[in-house]
């Protein structure tokens, strides 16, 4: 089955293919969305990666308060909205 995890405090300069490869580490991305301010455009610092369940679970742990690019991620299990 395929879980969504939420990737929270990425730099704002992290492209789809930079989250994709470092998720790759631990087995195949299905999808890579990162979330732009619908105004302005830019970049909000968070995103969204699904990953078959084993897989993710082992991204989740291994990432989760980790260096990417001179930010410590937050990485867990996206809860649905509200």
């Amino acid at each position: 089955m395929v879980k969504t995890i939420y990737v929270g405090n990425l730099v704002y300069s992290a492209t789809r293919e930079s989250v994709q490869e470092l998720f790759s580490q631990f087995g195949e991305v299905f999808s890579v969305k990162l979330i732009n301010d619908r105004e302005s455009g830019r970049p909000k610092g968070f995103g969204f990666v699904e990953m078959e369940d084993d897989a993710a679970l082992k991204a989740i742990e291994a990432l989760d308060n980790k260096d990417f690019e001179g930010r410590t991620l937050r990485v867990n299990e996206a809860r649905p909205k509200a």
